[in-house]
């Protein structure tokens, strides 16, 4: 009276093997768009800070994570010398640098290039 009656399902026939793929073709289309729009631009990020920490040298202007901004007095392999005001010198991570301004200088007065 409250129950209906259950009916199987019928085989998967000839296009079992077609309709699995299909199946599996909304994982693979996640995966992509997951691929393109997080880890690929994640990892050109990650490969232009690298390439940025390889270019410090001294004499540049670096902003730390933490906001100091300094120039920079001495390189080593994992760490730099900042100093942030006359006669005051940090030792920094190199890996917490987040921004490199090198020294760039104004063109001379009197310069006739163009």
């Amino acid at each position: 009276m409250f129950s209906s009656p259950a009916y199987a399902q019928a085989a998967a026939g000839p296009g079992g093997v077609a309709s699995g793929l299909i199946q599996f073709a909304p994982l693979v289309a996640i995966f992509a768009i997951f691929y393109f729009l997080m880890i690929r631009p994640q990892q050109t990020r990650a490969k232009a800070h690298r390439a940025m920490l390889d270019a410090v040298k001294r004499g540049d202007e670096v902003v730390t994570g933490g906001g100091l901004i300094g120039r920079v007095t001495k390189v080593a392999d994992t760490e730099i010398e900042v100093e942030v005001a006359t006669g005051v010198k940090l030792r920094v991570v190199k890996g917490t640098l987040a921004e490199v301004r090198t020294k760039t200088l104004p063109p001379a007065a009197n310069d006739t290039k163009n």
